[in-house]
Order: structure tokens, then C-alpha cells, then sequence
């Protein structure tokens, strides 16, 4: 028996590894653009909202892939959409790196977002179905810390090699980064192999025992549950927030202290060691607790403090300083919790497709959120950078508490 434990641990470690490493490069691909922008800019004489554009359609794209997405993974598997989606982002940088004029551009970023949207439905759906059940939390944590270290890791990469070399250069070093990726995960491809016709009978056995005599439920007919649509708002909530901080908080805070952007810079950088950091205490306080929406509204609760105190003012720099790393630390041990709540409000052998659709709020909230808080910062108001994203913050841990329930009530039902 123990063996046999030890094979499942070891199995579960090699895909979690296998998988963390794909969502790391997503991440390292949402940030390969913005660092050229300087270059690309000397470069064809581009103006900032023409490159900002370029991200607004990388997401965009990526927000319909992602819901699409989900339902060809739950029609033929996980494994060959991933793989495509590596390939893609591979492809994306080759095109970057080939750019003569804002065309080229555009269809890298077009290219780009369709590889990027693919990892949710695709990662989520091998994890809960590949990893054993006490190892979820776990999965989640190293996961997200995964993505937390390719957004951190991309700026430096790029801007390093744009530097040595050229932009061109760096562009074409992302991609036989992701190259690289691809044969590892092609290596371990028998660790990924997904078993769609029994997830299938996975969802029938389930909507039977829940609705006794009651007909199969349809390919569509899990958009019809509002405990989906409530999760799609939780992460539009989400990722508006942390995308608003990501974007603007550099501005801000030399709107409102005077601080260097540079400074701010460095503060979004211990923001992101916060997050890495608070996705591995994440994981074991939600392997432990199991109160996911408790210590989601915790979380939450600390952040809006600091972002309100942060509008105010009249903090010293040093509290600055610790107010993101703390904002960090919460976003981080709020993630597993929240892959955990929204894993059993997800109808069973649907993982896919609800997956697909949920995590296209992240790409929406993403794409909204720097347009609707850049316009704060044009009329004055950079202090309504902080105080937005507390309210988005609280309706966060509203959103969480009414998942929750519903999904609480499926399972006494």
C-alpha cells in the first residue's frame, strides 16, 4: 500500500511538474510585448496607445479562445490542445521577431492569444483529473506560483537580451524557449494523456445521480447554472484588480508620492515575490482548513485595507513598501482556495468547458481594466486607481461567499 502511495505521489509530482512548467510559459508570454515596447517604438515610430492596442487584442483573442477552447478539450482530449497552444505562442514570437510595420505585429498578438488560450481549460482539466485528490492544493499552489515566476522572469529575459543584442533577437530567443518547452512536455506526454470517454461517463453518472430519471445533460447545458456564471464574475473581478495594479500602480504612486516610476516598478516586483511566495502557504492552508471562501475573504479583507490606505496619501514610503508585498502575499494564498471553490462548483466531466468559460473573465478583466483606469489617470484621479481596485477587491469576496453557498447546496442536494 505504501509503495503504492508512493507511485501515485510520484506520478502526481511529474504532472503537476509538467503542467506548472506550460502555465509558467503562458505567463512568460503575457510579457514578452511590453518590455520592446521602447524598441518597437525607435524602432517603426509607434505611438503608446497604438502598442497598448496590441495587448487589448492579445486578450481579447485569448478571452475567445479560452471559452471555444474548453469545449475541444472536453471532444478530444487535453493533450493535443496544449500541445497546439505551445506551438502557437512558439510561432507568435517567430512572427514578433519578424515584424516590418503594425500588421505583422497585430497577427503575432492575434496568434499569440489564441496559444495563450488554451492553458485554463487544458491545465485544470488534466490537474483535477490526473492528481489525487489530497494533492490538489497543493497542484494549484505550485502551479500558480508557475505563472507568477513568468511574469517575473520575461521582463528581465527580454530586456536583457534586447539589450545585449537586439530586439529581434530576444524575440526569437522567446520562442526557442517555448520550443524547448514543447519537446519537454512531448517527452512526458504519457504523464498527459487524457481520457475524454471516461470523463464523459464521469458526467453522466453524475447528472444521473443527481437528477434521477431526468435527461443527460447537453453539451450547452451547463451554461444554464448560474454557480458558472457567478465564477466567471469572481474572476473578471479578479483580474481587473491585479491587472489595474500591474499596470497603473507605478503611475499612480508618482502621481500621488512623488516616488519614481522606476520605484514603483521594483514594488510590483515584490508584489509578485509576494504572490509566489503566498501561493505555497495558500496551498497548505487550503489543503488543511477547507474553508476556501473564509480565507478568500480574509485575504481580500487585508488587501482592501492596503489599497485604501494607500489612496489616502499620507503613508511613509517604508509602508509602501510593505503594503505590496502584503497585497502580493494575499492575491497568493487566496489562489489555491479559489481553484478549490471553483473545482466543486464544477459539474462533473464538464471541466473543460467550464474552465473554458470561467477563466475568459480572467482575459476580459484583463483586457477592461487598464482602459477603464487609465482614464482616472488622464482626468486626475489617481487615487481612484487604489480605491477601484478595493471595490473590485470586495465584490471579490461577495462573489466568493455566493459560489460557496450554491455549490454547498449542490452537494447536500
Amino acid at each position: 500500500m505504501t509503495d503504492a502511495l508512493q507511485g501515485k505521489r510520484g506520478s502526481d509530482v511529474r504532472v503537476i511538474g509538467l503542467l506548472s512548467l506550460a502555465h509558467g510559459s503562458s505567463h512568460f508570454f503575457h510579457l514578452i510585448l511590453p518590455p520592446m515596447f521602447p524598441w518597437l517604438k525607435a524602432e517603426f515610430g509607434f505611438n503608446y496607445a497604438e502598442l497598448g492596442l496590441l495587448m487589448t487584442i492579445f486578450f481579447v483573442v485569448s478571452c475567445s479562445i479560452q471559452a471555444a477552447s474548453g469545449f475541444l478539450v472536453d471532444r478530444i482530449g487535453a493533450r493535443p490542445v496544449l500541445f497546439a497552444g505551445v506551438g502557437l505562442l512558439a510561432l507568435a514570437a517567430i512572427i514578433y521577431s519578424q515584424s516590418n510595420g503594425y500588421a505583422l505585429l497585430v497577427l503575432g498578438a492575434v496568434i499569440a492569444g489564441c496559444g495563450n488560450g488554451i492553458f485554463h481549460p487544458v491545465d485544470y482539466t488534466l490537474i483535477n483529473h490526473k492528481v489525487s485528490p489530497p494533492n490538489l492544493a497543493y497542484a494549484y499552489s505550485i502551479h500558480g506560483v508557475a505563472g507568477y515566476i513568468g511574469w517575473a522572469a520575461a521582463p528581465a529575459f527580454m530586456v536583457a537580451i534586447a539589450t545585449i543584442a537586439d530586439w529581434r533577437i530576444a524575440f526569437l530567443s522567446a520562442g526557442v524557449i517555448e520550443v524547448l518547452i514543447l519537446f519537454t512536455l512531448w517527452a512526458g506526454r504519457d504523464r498527459l494523456i487524457d481520457d475524454v470517454r471516461a470523463r464523459q461517463e464521469e458526467s453522466k453518472a453524475s447528472h444521473a445521480q443527481e437528477n434521477p430519471g431526468g435527461a443527460p445533460m447537453s453539451t450547452f447545458g451547463f451554461l444554464k447554472l448560474p454557480v458558472v456564471w457567478l465564477c466567471w464574475v469572481f474572476f473578471f473581478f479578479s483580474m481587473a484588480a491585479t491587472t489595474g495594479l500591474q499596470s497603473f500602480a507605478p503611475t499612480a504612486l508618482f502621481e500621488i508620492y512623488e516616488l519614481p516610476v522606476s520605484s514603483g516598478n521594483y514594488y510590483l516586483t515584490l508584489m509578485s515575490m509576494g504572490g509566489a511566495g503566498g501561493m505555497l502557504l495558500g496551498g497548505y492552508l487550503a489543503s488543511k482548513l477547507k474553508v476556501p471562501e473564509r480565507i478568500i475573504t480574509i485575504c481580500f479583507t487585508v488587501n482592501i485595507m492596503m489599497g485604501l490606505s494607500l489612496a489616502t496619501g499620507l503613508v511613509p514610503v517604508h509602508f509602501i513598501i510593505l503594503a505590496f508585498i502584503v497585497i502580493g502575499l494575499g492575491l497568493g494564498v487566496a489562489a489555491p482556495s479559489r481553484d478549490l471553490m471553483i473545482r466543486t462548483a464544477t459539474p462533473s466531466g464538464s471541466s473543460g468547458r467550464v474552465y473554458g468559460i470561467v477563466y475568459s473573465g480572467i482575459d476580459l478583466g484583463a483586457a477592461m481594466s487598464p482602459l477603464i483606469f487609465g482614464i482616472f489617470l488622464d482626468i486626475g484621479l489617481p487615487k481612484f486607481l487604489f480605491i477601484g481596485v478595493a471595490f473590485l477587491q470586495l465584490m471579490i469576496i461577495v462573489t466568493g461567499f455566493k459560489v460557496s453557498t450554491l455549490s454547498a447546496s449542490k452537494v447536500t442536494a
